[in-house]
């Protein structure tokens, strides 16, 4: 547990000092900006079964998330626990299949994926690296 001054958390209180000095209004301007910039650069993602909003804003708040190193030490490698899982799975759909024929997941779900790459099996890349990005 972190310790708490005044139930504000420690890494927020430089950040704390410095929003109570800002316009409010100036402050929604500059979010809505944000906004503009993301749908202009099309920062947005899919979603599906919902077809009258397919696309929506990646979610943005103008106030950020303040980690200490600790907090940050612990999401990393819940991260690269992730990125290692997402590529172990991709491995697999592309070489052995096991977790097809485990039916674990329907081949189907995999076969009619748009994202999925038939000539790809066989192929494995550099240092086994599928993806390095994941979604967090």
């Amino acid at each position: 547990m972190l310790p708490e001054v005044s139930g504000l958390r420690r890494p927020y209180e430089a950040y704390d000092r410095w929003l109570k000095e800002q316009d409010p209004a100036r402050l929604t301007e500059k979010m809505q900006d944000a906004e503009r910039v993301f749908r202009k650069t099309g920062i947005t993602f899919a979603v599906y079964g919902e077809q009258e909003a397919s696309e929506r804003l990646i979610p943005f708040d103008i106030v950020p998330r303040i980690l200490s190193g600790q907090e940050w030490r612990r999401l990393t490698q819940g991260i690269e626990q992730r990125v290692q899982a997402l590529n172990a799975f991709l491995d697999d759909i592309y070489h052995r299949q096991e977790i097809l024929r485990a039916g674990r997941v329907p081949k189907d779900l995999v076969a009619k994926n748009e994202a999925f790459l038939p000539e790809m099996i066989g192929v494995r890349p550099p240092a086994g690296v599928y993806t390095h990005i994941i979604g967090v």
